[in-house]
């Protein structure tokens, strides 16, 4: 029987697909050589980082940090594929780097990193905080405050106060919706 690797790296989309099924942590060696071969292709590696996908989801522990390492490739997609895969995972090891990808200058890359960090959840809340009161960067805050808004975790509350004065009108509304979210909104009236 040939090993799923090689429907896995074999250029067709349908027989990859259907190959990960098929991958165990029998073939974490194989799979961590494809990452840190350079000569692999992007190809490969984003099937590799699928097949890691699929056994971080089992939480096995080596598959969890091979695509911690990997959030640095080169290749656009293959960080998006890791950022989807670390956020399906709830990763909270992946808090750092995932924070670090926030300032992504793809705002598609960026809006992956915050979107696995909504799905880790409330670890990820220090480090956004941080995040939406420091960065310099106006994207980078509201990528913050998107994230807090839809975490909704009571640890936010004061920083997303503080960003309804942010100089960006993005962060401003996040905080907002945020506030609402957590029914610590203004109340708006007419005198």
């Amino acid at each position: 029987m040939p090993s799923p690797l090689t429907d896995l790296f074999s250029g067709d989309d349908d027989r990859a697909l259907a190959a990960l099924a098929h991958i165990g942590p029998e073939h974490l060696p194989d799979l961590q050589a494809v990452l840190t071969t350079r000569a692999a292709d992007a190809d490969a590696r984003w099937w590799s980082v699928r097949a890691l996908a699929e056994l971080a989801r089992q939480a096995n522990p080596i598959a969890l940090s091979l695509l911690l390492t990997t959030t640095a490739d080169a290749d656009g997609d293959v960080r998006a594929a890791v950022f989807q895969a670390l956020g399906e995972a709830r990763a909270v090891e992946a808090v750092t780097p995932l924070l670090f990808a926030l300032s992504e200058a793809s705002p598609y890359l960026a809006r992956l990193a915050t979107d696995a960090l909504i799905h880790i959840g409330s670890p990820a809340v220090p480090g956004l905080v941080r995040a939406l009161e420091n960065d310099a960067e106006a994207r980078v805050r509201v990528n913050a405050a998107r994230a807090l808004a839809l975490i909704a975790d009571p640890a936010a509350i004061p920083a997303l106060f503080h960003a309804l004065e942010d100089e960006s009108n993005l962060v401003q509304h996040w905080a907002d919706e945020g506030l609402e979210r957590m029914g610590v909104g203004q109340v708006y009236f007419q005198p």
